[in-house]
């Protein structure tokens, strides 16, 4: 009997080996790997519920078919190419990924957790994705990144753009004052420069039909505005007054009033000077700190900060500036060194004091509101242009690899 039970046990389980080989089978070979018939039978139903759930007509089943083989072979080639140049996925770094998904969702990590596997999904299945997704655009940024250039000309000739300017340029507040003859125009611009209200030189001497309120005009971006206006007010600060512009109707002045917009922001910065004195194994810290007080009483004593700072200043980035650091906003630089900066009256110069660096005094030359709009834009617009060149450049290469692989499509029907 026992022998039976062996011998019908060995069958069954020579039976499940069979069941289990014919349902996952090799379907492409892609250079040094393989697709498993299971890997495209999941990203095919994946692909039908998403149509499913935006209650989309789905296309041929053997076109959708085709497009899940495609996909894999791109993921499975760069898959190979980050084996070989190294690319690996730390733990730490993709529970960070995960956790980010997670938070993305509103959600704690086992609530996410628990979600996912309600769901009837694999939670290590879906880390196993994230890795593999991690990894690949590891390898693009690597590879694709390097062959991206944008060029000056290029960067400028985007700014100008429609697209460019519609979809970042802030909406601006402009008075305009209109008048009939350069003369009255100049008159104006001296009334200005005497300190006269703009508004009330608008309701006295404009021809526009806005001079009632002041020469107040709508909010409109500038690419609205007529092109005189545009190109006068192009990348001016709040509070700026053109000179003349002549038109059909007359001399308008335009003043900006105002900016509004996502990119729109203002930043406190100061423009200082320091002198540094570093401790050494040769000089000690009260040496240093007795060397620098008799610098600083040189200055207040009347000695050029300039001359003293290049002559003794231990900061190789501002002493050949005369300890000048330009202009700079919050979180720059060292905390200690910022509270003083922030605290001091301009002019004055500061006793000495200790950072991580040494020790320093520095003298506050000018406070600015400095406005980061133009920056900001700049900033999204390179991300604009970069991210549409990196999309061009990343579908050549995967276009290239795809081309030069041995890929070989088996018949398992």
């Amino acid at each position: 009997m026992k022998k039976l039970t062996l011998a019908i046990a060995l069958s069954l389980t020579a039976n499940i080996h069979s069941a289990i080989e014919i349902l996952d089978r090799v379907a492409v070979i892609v250079d040094d790997g393989v697709i498993m018939e299971s890997q495209i039978n999941s990203g095919l139903a994946d692909i039908i519920l998403r149509y499913e759930e935006q209650n989309i007509p789905k296309p041929n089943l053997d076109d959708l078919k085709e497009q899940v083989i495609e996909s894999l072979i791109i993921e499975e080639l760069q898959l190979q190419m980050a084996n070989i140049a190294g690319v690996r996925i730390s733990d730490t770094e993709l529970n960070d990924a995960v956790i980010r998904i997670a938070n993305n969702n509103q959600m704690e990590l086992q609530e996410f957790i628990d979600y996912v596997e309600t769901n009837g999904d694999s939670y290590e299945e879906l880390r196993e994705k994230i890795r593999k997704q991690m990894i690949v655009q590891r390898i693009q940024r690597g590879r694709v990144g390097s062959e991206i250039e944008i060029t000056e000309k290029e960067f400028q000739a985007f700014l100008a753009t429609d697209e460019s300017l519609a979809a970042l340029e802030p909406e601006l507040l402009v008075k305009q004052v209109l008048v009939k003859t350069l003369k009255e125009a100049n008159q104006a611009i001296l009334r200005i420069k005497n300190g006269d209200d703009f508004s009330d030189i608008a309701r006295d001497i404009s021809l526009s039909a806005n001079a009632s309120d002041g020469g107040i005009m709508q909010w409109r971006k500038a690419v609205d505005m007529p092109k005189l206006f545009s190109d006068a007010l192009s990348k001016k600060d709040i509070g700026y007054v053109s000179s003349p512009l002549e038109s059909g109707a007359g001399y308008h002045i335009l003043k900006l009033v105002d900016k509004r917009g996502p990119f729109v922001q203002y930043e406190d910065q100061w423009s200082s000077r320091h002198i540094l004195l570093i401790p050494s194994t040769i000089r000690d810290e009260e040496t240093t700190e007795k060397e620098i007080n008799d610098i600083r009483d040189r200055i207040i004593e009347g000695e050029s900060f300039a001359d003293l700072a290049k002559e003794y200043s231990e900061d190789p980035g501002s002493a050949q500036q005369g300890g000048e650091l330009g202009w700079l906003g919050k979180g720059v630089l060292a905390a200690e060194f910022e509270r003083v900066m922030i605290e001091l009256p301009i002019g004055d110069v500061s006793s000495v004091f200790q950072t991580e660096f040494g020790f320093h005094f520095l003298e506050v030359l000018e406070t600015r509101k400095y406005d980061m709009t133009r920056d900001l834009i700049e900033d999204r617009a390179y991300s604009m242009l970069y991210g549409r060149k990196y999309e061009e450049e990343l579908e050549n290469t995967l276009r290239s690899m795809r081309a030069e692989a041995f890929v070989e499509i088996k018949d398992l029907d």
